[in-house]
């Protein structure tokens, strides 16, 4: 049994900073790729942040410069840290993993935790 357990959301004002933290556990092989999206009410779930195992990094347009994302290889984690937050930076964030195991690839997603980022 794979999971992916994201912590650290909840509510801020505009301009204040969260750290998302997404700890992968179980059997899930070789992490390739973690990352994290964001869904908000009504909208669909884009990719805010990605890192491979070799450190390389993308972000969406619309976070550069405020957010970063990070992993640590050995704990299978991986973080995001929010800064300057906006209120169109509300939503629900899902931590996401790509892993081989063997030559199969597979692909897990956390159960999302909520950003509310008031003006």
């Amino acid at each position: 049994q794979v999971q992916l357990v994201e912590s650290g959301g909840g509510l801020v004002q505009g301009g204040g900073s969260l750290r998302l933290s997404c700890a992968a556990s179980g059997s899930i092989g070789s992490i390739i790729l973690m990352g994290w999206y964001r869904q908000a009410p009504g909208k669909q779930r884009e990719l805010v942040a990605s890192i491979t195992s070799a450190g390389i990094t993308n972000y969406a347009d619309s976070v550069k410069g405020r957010f970063t994302i990070s992993r640590d290889n050995a704990k299978n984690t991986a973080y995001l840290q929010m800064n300057s937050l906006k209120p169109e930076d509300t939503a629900a964030y899902y931590c996401n993993a790509i892993t081989f195991k063997g030559l199969t690839q597979y692909e897990y997603w956390g159960q999302g935790t909520q950003v509310t980022v008031s003006s």
